[in-house]
Protein backbone atom coordinates (compact mmCIF):
# COMPACT_ATOMS: atom_id res chain seq x y z
CA UNK A 1 0.00 0.00 0.00
CA UNK A 2 1.28 3.44 -0.96
CA UNK A 3 0.09 6.24 1.33
CA UNK A 4 -0.04 9.95 0.51
CA UNK A 5 0.33 12.86 2.91
CA UNK A 6 -0.16 16.61 2.54
CA UNK A 7 -0.31 19.54 4.96
CA UNK A 8 -2.99 22.03 3.91
CA UNK A 9 -2.82 25.75 4.64
CA UNK A 10 -5.00 26.75 1.67
CA UNK A 11 -7.85 24.37 0.86
CA UNK A 12 -8.43 25.89 -2.58
CA UNK A 13 -4.81 25.31 -3.58
CA UNK A 14 -4.97 21.68 -2.44
CA UNK A 15 -8.23 21.12 -4.31
CA UNK A 16 -6.77 22.58 -7.51
CA UNK A 17 -3.42 20.80 -7.54
CA UNK A 18 -2.35 18.20 -4.97
CA UNK A 19 -5.80 16.69 -4.46
CA UNK A 20 -6.57 15.93 -8.14
CA UNK A 21 -3.00 14.77 -8.73
CA UNK A 22 -3.20 12.28 -5.88
CA UNK A 23 -6.64 11.11 -6.99
CA UNK A 24 -5.34 10.46 -10.50
CA UNK A 25 -2.67 8.00 -9.31
CA UNK A 26 -4.03 6.62 -6.03
CA UNK A 27 -4.75 2.91 -5.98
CA UNK A 28 -7.83 1.27 -4.42
CA UNK A 29 -6.02 0.56 -1.15
CA UNK A 30 -4.09 3.84 -0.97
CA UNK A 31 -4.53 5.96 2.13
CA UNK A 32 -4.66 9.75 1.76
CA UNK A 33 -3.74 11.82 4.82
CA UNK A 34 -4.47 15.45 3.97
CA UNK A 35 -4.98 17.66 7.00
CA UNK A 36 -5.15 21.30 7.94
CA UNK A 37 -1.74 22.51 9.05
CA UNK A 38 -0.87 21.87 12.69
CA UNK A 39 2.06 24.28 12.71
CA UNK A 40 5.40 23.72 11.01
CA UNK A 41 5.80 21.47 7.99
CA UNK A 42 8.17 19.38 10.15
CA UNK A 43 5.35 18.79 12.64
CA UNK A 44 2.73 18.12 9.97
CA UNK A 45 4.84 15.50 8.22
CA UNK A 46 5.66 13.79 11.53
CA UNK A 47 1.93 13.55 12.26
CA UNK A 48 1.37 11.89 8.88
CA UNK A 49 4.24 9.47 9.56
CA UNK A 50 2.65 8.52 12.89
CA UNK A 51 -0.55 7.60 11.05
CA UNK A 52 1.13 4.98 8.87
CA UNK A 53 4.32 3.84 10.62
CA UNK A 54 2.76 0.72 12.18
CA UNK A 55 1.18 -0.63 9.00
CA UNK A 56 2.69 -3.93 7.90
CA UNK A 57 1.52 -3.44 4.30
CA UNK A 58 3.11 0.00 3.81
CA UNK A 59 5.23 0.17 0.66
CA UNK A 60 5.90 3.92 0.63
CA UNK A 61 4.74 7.20 2.08
CA UNK A 62 4.53 10.03 -0.45
CA UNK A 63 4.70 13.54 1.03
CA UNK A 64 3.95 16.50 -1.18
CA UNK A 65 3.13 20.17 -0.97
CA UNK A 66 -0.43 21.37 -1.51
CA UNK A 67 0.68 23.11 -4.74
CA UNK A 68 2.39 20.01 -6.17
CA UNK A 69 0.41 18.22 -8.89
CA UNK A 70 1.40 14.64 -9.76
CA UNK A 71 1.31 14.38 -13.56
CA UNK A 72 2.61 10.87 -14.14
CA UNK A 73 0.15 7.97 -14.64
CA UNK A 74 2.94 5.53 -13.76
CA UNK A 75 3.77 7.32 -10.52
CA UNK A 76 3.12 4.42 -8.13
CA UNK A 77 4.98 1.93 -10.32
CA UNK A 78 7.99 4.26 -10.46
CA UNK A 79 7.99 4.73 -6.69
CA UNK A 80 7.90 0.98 -6.18
CA UNK A 81 10.72 0.49 -8.67
CA UNK A 82 12.89 3.06 -6.91
CA UNK A 83 12.32 1.41 -3.53
CA UNK A 84 13.08 -2.15 -4.68
CA UNK A 85 16.59 -1.60 -3.34
CA UNK A 86 16.27 -1.97 0.46
CA UNK A 87 19.15 0.48 0.90
CA UNK A 88 17.09 3.33 -0.59
CA UNK A 89 15.35 5.44 2.05
CA UNK A 90 14.17 8.56 0.21
CA UNK A 91 13.16 9.18 -3.41
CA UNK A 92 12.57 12.51 -5.14
CA UNK A 93 12.03 13.82 -8.65
CA UNK A 94 14.81 16.43 -8.37
CA UNK A 95 18.16 16.19 -6.65
CA UNK A 96 21.77 17.27 -6.58
CA UNK A 97 25.23 16.18 -5.50
CA UNK A 98 27.94 18.25 -3.86
CA UNK A 99 25.37 19.93 -1.62
CA UNK A 100 26.67 21.86 1.41
CA UNK A 101 23.51 23.54 2.72
CA UNK A 102 19.75 23.83 2.37
CA UNK A 103 20.41 25.73 -0.87
CA UNK A 104 20.58 22.37 -2.62
CA UNK A 105 20.34 23.95 -6.08
CA UNK A 106 23.84 25.37 -5.58
CA UNK A 107 25.16 21.84 -5.87
CA UNK A 108 25.33 19.96 -9.15
CA UNK A 109 21.72 19.22 -10.11
CA UNK A 110 21.63 15.80 -11.76
CA UNK A 111 17.90 15.31 -12.27
CA UNK A 112 14.77 17.49 -12.23
CA UNK A 113 11.62 15.86 -13.57
CA UNK A 114 9.30 18.68 -12.53
CA UNK A 115 8.14 21.87 -14.17
CA UNK A 116 7.42 25.14 -12.40
CA UNK A 117 4.20 26.98 -13.26
CA UNK A 118 3.52 30.51 -12.04
CA UNK A 119 0.71 33.06 -12.38
CA UNK A 120 2.62 36.36 -12.18
CA UNK A 121 3.16 38.44 -15.32
CA UNK A 122 0.24 36.73 -17.05
CA UNK A 123 1.40 33.24 -16.12
CA UNK A 124 4.00 30.93 -17.57
CA UNK A 125 6.02 27.78 -17.09
CA UNK A 126 9.67 26.99 -16.50
CA UNK A 127 10.09 23.58 -18.18
CA UNK A 128 11.57 20.56 -16.47
CA UNK A 129 15.18 19.66 -16.97
CA UNK A 130 14.32 16.10 -18.00
CA UNK A 131 10.80 15.86 -19.41
CA UNK A 132 11.94 15.81 -23.04
CA UNK A 133 14.00 12.64 -23.38
CA UNK A 134 15.33 13.86 -26.75
CA UNK A 135 16.90 16.92 -25.14
CA UNK A 136 18.51 15.52 -22.01
CA UNK A 137 21.61 17.46 -20.99
CA UNK A 138 24.77 15.38 -20.79
CA UNK A 139 24.94 15.63 -17.00
CA UNK A 140 21.35 14.43 -16.40
CA UNK A 141 21.15 11.04 -14.75
CA UNK A 142 19.03 9.11 -12.31
CA UNK A 143 20.59 7.67 -9.21
CA UNK A 144 22.08 8.50 -5.86
CA UNK A 145 22.24 12.13 -4.74
CA UNK A 146 23.07 14.10 -1.60
CA UNK A 147 19.56 15.50 -1.27
CA UNK A 148 16.26 15.86 -3.10
CA UNK A 149 13.80 18.73 -3.35
CA UNK A 150 11.19 18.04 -0.70
CA UNK A 151 8.12 19.40 -2.47
CA UNK A 152 7.38 15.81 -3.58
CA UNK A 153 9.21 12.88 -1.97
CA UNK A 154 8.62 9.23 -1.17
CA UNK A 155 9.84 7.58 2.04
CA UNK A 156 10.56 3.86 2.33
CA UNK A 157 9.02 1.80 5.15
CA UNK A 158 12.43 1.89 6.87
CA UNK A 159 12.49 5.71 6.69
CA UNK A 160 8.96 5.90 8.08
CA UNK A 161 9.96 3.72 11.03
CA UNK A 162 13.38 5.19 11.77
CA UNK A 163 13.43 8.85 10.71
CA UNK A 164 11.64 11.97 11.91
CA UNK A 165 11.64 15.56 10.71
CA UNK A 166 13.55 17.71 13.21
CA UNK A 167 10.97 20.13 14.59
CA UNK A 168 13.63 22.27 16.30
CA UNK A 169 14.94 23.59 12.97
CA UNK A 170 12.15 26.04 12.21
CA UNK A 171 8.70 26.25 10.63
CA UNK A 172 9.25 25.31 6.97
CA UNK A 173 12.74 25.49 5.46
CA UNK A 174 15.44 22.82 5.25
CA UNK A 175 13.32 19.84 6.27
CA UNK A 176 14.20 17.97 3.07
CA UNK A 177 17.97 18.45 3.33
CA UNK A 178 17.97 17.46 7.01
CA UNK A 179 15.93 14.27 6.53
CA UNK A 180 18.20 13.26 3.63
CA UNK A 181 21.27 13.77 5.83
CA UNK A 182 19.65 11.64 8.52
CA UNK A 183 19.12 8.83 6.02
CA UNK A 184 22.66 9.05 4.65
CA UNK A 185 24.16 9.18 8.16
CA UNK A 186 22.39 5.88 8.83
CA UNK A 187 24.04 4.35 5.75
CA UNK A 188 20.98 4.56 3.50
CA UNK A 189 20.64 6.05 0.00
CA UNK A 190 18.79 9.07 -1.31
CA UNK A 191 17.98 8.79 -5.02
CA UNK A 192 16.12 10.49 -7.85
CA UNK A 193 13.42 8.85 -9.94
CA UNK A 194 11.75 9.93 -13.17
CA UNK A 195 8.26 10.67 -11.86
CA UNK A 196 6.73 13.86 -13.16
CA UNK A 197 5.26 16.54 -10.95
CA UNK A 198 4.14 20.10 -11.68
CA UNK A 199 4.97 22.66 -8.99
CA UNK A 200 2.45 25.51 -9.04
CA UNK A 201 4.48 28.13 -7.24
CA UNK A 202 5.02 31.87 -7.37
CA UNK A 203 8.23 33.33 -8.76
CA UNK A 204 9.06 34.32 -5.19
CA UNK A 205 10.88 31.06 -4.57
CA UNK A 206 11.94 31.77 -0.97
CA UNK A 207 9.05 32.98 1.15
CA UNK A 208 10.18 34.34 4.49
CA UNK A 209 13.84 35.10 3.93
CA UNK A 210 14.58 35.55 7.64
CA UNK A 211 13.23 32.08 8.40
CA UNK A 212 15.22 30.62 5.52
CA UNK A 213 18.43 32.20 6.82
CA UNK A 214 17.73 30.93 10.34
CA UNK A 215 17.13 27.37 9.07
CA UNK A 216 20.29 27.58 6.95
CA UNK A 217 22.33 28.43 10.06
CA UNK A 218 20.69 25.86 12.34
CA UNK A 219 21.15 22.97 9.94
CA UNK A 220 24.77 23.96 9.26
CA UNK A 221 25.41 23.99 13.02
CA UNK A 222 23.60 20.67 13.54
CA UNK A 223 25.68 18.81 10.95
CA UNK A 224 28.97 20.64 11.35
CA UNK A 225 31.67 18.01 11.83
CA UNK A 226 29.17 15.17 11.49
CA UNK A 227 28.99 15.05 7.72
CA UNK A 228 31.78 15.79 5.23
CA UNK A 229 31.60 19.30 3.72
CA UNK A 230 28.10 20.10 5.02
CA UNK A 231 28.10 23.60 6.47
CA UNK A 232 31.70 24.16 5.44
CA UNK A 233 33.53 26.33 2.96
CA UNK A 234 37.08 27.45 2.32
CA UNK A 235 38.78 29.39 5.13
CA UNK A 236 38.16 29.71 8.86
CA UNK A 237 34.89 30.97 10.35
CA UNK A 238 35.97 34.61 10.25
CA UNK A 239 36.83 34.41 6.57
CA UNK A 240 33.52 32.66 5.80
CA UNK A 241 31.56 35.25 7.78
CA UNK A 242 33.26 38.12 5.98
CA UNK A 243 32.74 36.45 2.64
CA UNK A 244 29.05 35.96 3.45
CA UNK A 245 28.72 39.65 4.32
CA UNK A 246 30.43 40.63 1.08
CA UNK A 247 28.29 38.26 -0.99
CA UNK A 248 25.13 39.64 0.62
CA UNK A 249 26.19 43.21 -0.10
CA UNK A 250 27.05 42.30 -3.69
CA UNK A 251 23.71 40.52 -4.15
CA UNK A 252 21.85 43.54 -2.86
CA UNK A 253 23.82 45.80 -5.16
CA UNK A 254 23.10 43.60 -8.18
CA UNK A 255 19.42 43.47 -7.25
CA UNK A 256 19.23 47.24 -6.85
CA UNK A 257 21.01 47.75 -10.16
CA UNK A 258 18.65 45.33 -11.91
CA UNK A 259 15.66 47.15 -10.46
CA UNK A 260 16.98 50.48 -11.68
CA UNK A 261 17.64 49.09 -15.15
CA UNK A 262 14.15 47.64 -15.31
CA UNK A 263 12.61 50.92 -14.17
CA UNK A 264 14.63 52.84 -16.77
CA UNK A 265 13.54 50.46 -19.54
CA UNK A 266 9.88 50.74 -18.59
CA UNK A 267 10.10 54.54 -18.48
CA UNK A 268 11.85 54.60 -21.87
CA UNK A 269 9.06 52.52 -23.39
CA UNK A 270 6.42 54.77 -21.84
CA UNK A 271 8.20 57.83 -23.18
CA UNK A 272 8.44 56.29 -26.65
CA UNK A 273 4.73 55.45 -26.58
CA UNK A 274 3.85 58.99 -25.48
CA UNK A 275 5.96 60.45 -28.32
CA UNK A 276 4.36 58.13 -30.83
CA UNK A 277 0.82 58.98 -29.75
CA UNK A 278 1.54 62.72 -29.84
CA UNK A 279 2.98 62.61 -33.37
CA UNK A 280 1.13 64.05 -36.36
CA UNK A 281 1.20 60.70 -38.17
CA UNK A 282 -0.53 59.00 -35.20
CA UNK A 283 -3.25 61.67 -35.21
CA UNK A 284 -3.71 61.51 -38.98
CA UNK A 285 -4.14 57.73 -38.98
CA UNK A 286 -6.56 57.67 -36.04
CA UNK A 287 -9.66 57.42 -38.30
CA UNK A 288 -8.11 54.41 -40.07
CA UNK A 289 -7.46 52.67 -36.79
CA UNK A 290 -11.00 53.40 -35.65
CA UNK A 291 -12.35 51.94 -38.88
CA UNK A 292 -10.20 48.86 -38.43
CA UNK A 293 -11.66 48.27 -34.98
CA UNK A 294 -15.21 48.61 -36.29
CA UNK A 295 -14.52 46.14 -39.10
CA UNK A 296 -12.98 43.69 -36.65
CA UNK A 297 -16.06 43.86 -34.41
CA UNK A 298 -18.33 43.28 -37.40
CA UNK A 299 -16.43 40.13 -38.36
CA UNK A 300 -14.48 41.60 -41.26
CA UNK A 301 -10.76 41.47 -40.36
CA UNK A 302 -10.08 44.55 -42.52
CA UNK A 303 -6.61 46.09 -42.48
CA UNK A 304 -4.09 45.31 -39.76
CA UNK A 305 -4.21 48.05 -37.13
CA UNK A 306 -2.49 49.26 -34.00
CA UNK A 307 -3.81 51.21 -31.04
Amino acid sequence: MIAFGCAITDAETYERYAGPGIASVAEPDSQIHAYGSAGSIFRNYNLVIDQVKDRDDLEALVLLHQDAEIADPDFCAKVRSALEDPEVAIVGCAGAIGVRSIAWWEGAVTWAAFSHRYEEEGGGEIPALTWDQQKLPSYARLGEVDTVDGFAIALSPWAVRELRFDETLGPMHGYDFDICLQARAAGKKVITQDFRVIHHHSLDMIQGVDGWVEAHMRIAEKWDGRFPEVGTAAGDWKQRARRAEAELAATRMVGFAAEQVWTARVEALRSELRDTKSSSSWRLTRPLRRLGRLLKRSGDPGPSTLD
